[in-house]
């Protein structure tokens, strides 16, 4: 293998169309124009900007020399922006990183670190709900990654296919993952909890030849079928031929002939040895699809040496120890579901790649009590943890009086949050129960289209402001502009969007690059911007605040109002531990704001909650921000990645069609909040 990749820079393609270039004379023969007056100007910006995107593309490259190449590439990047066809469309976008280069993901990974010496270091501590315990070393995850490396060969999967896998947070899980790697297969993961008809339409969408799943999982101390779920999913017409079943549970399962293979019969039994090949950079890699209540997911396209790349570094950046001799000394912990783009960067690519110890841990948080996951922390030693806001907000509501000194969390050197910003009293929670009010916290932005962090603060800075993505990390760039991409003041809320993006960005939707286009770059063609869909504002300082979904803010009399505000403002109040903020109609506002909340534990649910709160919200932001209804309930609905689906609570209220709910992390809670509404 060859380590590293020489190439240049393509800057004439970096910023999409014919890079120009002008020539003249110097006689002075040609009069000079005001446009002639402007250009001239604007020259020494415009010289700026190329000398910092050079700096920003030797950047990537030194980082991807991190890598292991087989062949090195020839351009570091280039970027196509939609450009207008002669039939007044658009042309699709056109990303490209790493061109020329060939790798392989899962050596990477994996293999290169056995190679170095570094077989016997631990990959994974493996804690099951139940309590049983595993450790895999990174030379037992090389032999098992072969060894599911020749069975998806053995069962027909080869470059380019598709494989499902509806695993839960297995050991398998990882190892299947890898293999689909190593072999150029393209996985797309699914939440195990999620029903048969999400997964039915990923297995079509995707045309998937092979589904990974298990007969049952544990969860909240009860063995859970899965397989019927999978059964159910592959009736249909599909290019389904095999179904890989993982005996965790030991539930009785159906089973079709011919069809369903145990895994302990194909991959426990397969050779240890595997002769892996490498791929082109753009090879795709995973395909990750989005949640929500309208609309049908979009699979988006993940490629494998450009991911990798930034997963890695960005993984090094916010979690490892500043001092590489101390490094063998972490235990990192993302809390995510390994289907969670957050998983896929943070659990997967990004710890492995660096070869990193972490955790993985099947189960839900408070099984059998609230403090599993401060039990496991402590087992283990973990020093970077890496979570939800909305489980932060969960522990703030089982320890209201804070985590019990009986927990040794002294290990923990880093705290992060992901999925959407952090309500700042949940922010100062974290970091004074579990972090000694001293520990840093890396509160990220992101989204699974930019696969992996855009903004955050470093672990290194000596102050950080609760609930503040910060600024972008090194290698991106981000702007707040306005709906005409002019820049925004300070306290003024725009639109963010990412104008440098990274090599992990998605490259389109599945089977629909239109839908890439109109998602994410049309509005800002012209600019060749990425629209993320969230408002933010700057401080002050320049510091960047998220502000939720941009179809998320509630327009109350002209006003427009951020729901993360309001919320954050809820959740401050000690009856309070979990709200969402939406947008209802109202015939003489425009709009009227609806809060749904979750009480604190020991709350007293008879209480004027109404009053109390809708004065709370008013002192807190003004009386314009006061709800009009506020509604408590047992739970709020959420994607697997933690944010609140508002749109959906205003459905609920509203008593209107719901459209899809099986990507919710909690559908469960759609029927109780339903008859909290028809109650009152």
């Amino acid at each position: 293998m060859r380590t590293g990749g020489v190439g240049t820079v393509d800057g004439g393609t970096v910023d999409g169309g014919a890079s120009t270039a002008t020539t003249g004379t110097g006689l002075g023969t040609t009069p000079t124009t005001s446009a002639d007056a402007a250009e001239a100007a604007d020259a020494p910006r415009k010289e700026a900007d190329a000398r910092d995107e050079a700096e920003r593309l030797a950047f990537w490259a030194d980082q991807a020399a991190r890598l292991e190449w087989e062949t090195p590439w020839h351009t570091v990047h280039s970027f196509e922006r939609a450009q207008p066809q002669p039939d007044g469309t658009l042309s699709i976008p056109a990303i490209e990183w790493f061109a020329g280069g060939t790798l392989n993901v899962a050596v990477n990974c994996v293999d290169r670190h056995v190679r170095a010496g570094r077989g016997a270091n631990v990959a994974l501590h493996f804690e099951g709900e139940p309590g049983d315990r595993r450790t895999v070393t990174y030379a037992d995850l090389q032999d098992e990654v072969s060894r599911a490396a020749n069975a998806l060969l053995a069962l027909g999967i080869g470059r380019g296919d598709r494989v499902v896998i509806y695993l839960p947070v297995l050991v398998e899980t990882v190892v299947i993952t890898l293999a689909c790697a190593r072999i150029g297969a393209v996985h797309s993961l699914v939440f195990g909890g999620f029903s048969a008809e999400a997964l039915r339409f990923r297995v079509e969408d995707t045309g998937a030849k092979l589904l990974v799943t298990t007969d049952g999982q544990f969860r909240r101390g009860t063995a859970v079928p899965v397989k019927d779920n999978a059964d159910a999913a592959v009736a249909g017409t599909n290019s389904i031929e095999h179904v890989l079943v993982v005996r965790r549970t030991g539930s009785d399962v159906r089973w079709t002939e011919g069809r369903d293979v145990w895994w302990h019969d194909v991959v426990d039994t397969a050779s240890p040895h595997h002769a892996p090949e490498a791929f082109d950079a753009e090879t795709p890699l995973f395909i990750m699809y989005t949640s929500g209540t309208t609309g049908k997911p979009k699979g988006l396209v993940h490629t494998s040496g450009g991911y990798l790349t930034q997963a890695s570094w960005s993984f090094e950046h916010l979690f490892s120890h500043p001092d590489p001799a101390l490094r063998d000394r972490d235990v990192h912990w993302c809390t995510a579901d390994l289907a969670w783009v957050t998983a896929h960067t943070y659990e997967l690519y990004g710890p492995l790649s660096n070869g990193a110890t972490q955790v993985l841990y099947e189960g839900t948080p408070n099984t059998p009590h609230p403090g599993r996951h401060l039990e496991i922390i402590e087992r283990y030693g973990v020093t970077s943890y890496y979570t939800a806001p909305t489980l932060v907000r969960s522990l703030m509501g089982w320890f209201p009086d804070g985590v019990p000194g009986s927990y040794g969390l002294s290990s923990i050197r880093v705290l992060g949050t992901v999925g959407e910003a952090v309500n700042p009293e949940a922010w100062r929670w974290f970091r004074r129960n579990l972090g000694r009010d001293e520990v840093p916290v890396v509160d990220t932005w992101w989204q699974s289209e930019t696969g992996a962090t855009v903004l955050s603060p470093s672990p290194t800075d000596a102050a950080f402001k609760p609930g503040c993505a910060a600024r972008a990390l090194p290698g991106v760039r981000t702007r707040i502009v306005d709906e005409e991409g002019n820049a925004v003041p300070p306290g003024v809320q725009g639109l963010i969007v990412v104008d440098r993006h990274g090599p992990a960005m998605a490259r389109t939707v599945w089977g629909n690059p239109q839908r890439y286009l109109d998602s994410y770059w049309r509005m800002f063609a012209a600019q060749g911007w990425f629209l993320a869909g969230d408002g933010a504002r700057y401080d002050d300082d320049g510091d960047t605040w998220i502000l939720g979904r941009v179809d998320d803010v509630i327009n109350v009399s002209g006003h427009r109002l951020s729901t993360i505000e309001i919320e954050s403002a809820l959740v401050a109040h000690p009856l309070v531990t979990e709200a969402g903020a939406c947008p209802v109609p109202d015939p003489l506002t425009g709009h009227a704001i609806a809060a749904f909340v979750v009480l604190a534990a020991g709350a007293d649910p008879d209480a004027d909650v109404t009053t109390t709160l809708r004065a709370h919200v008013a002192e807190a932001i003004g009386p314009i921000a006061r709800p009009s209804a506020v509604v408590v309930v047992p739970d709020v609905p959420k994607t697997r990645s933690g944010k609140i689906m508002r749109r959906l609570l205003t459905q609920l209220y509203e008593g209107s069609p719901l459209g899809d709910t099986t990507s919710l992390q909690n559908e469960g809670c759609i029927p109780g909040i339903q008859d909290v509404l028809a109650r009152r």
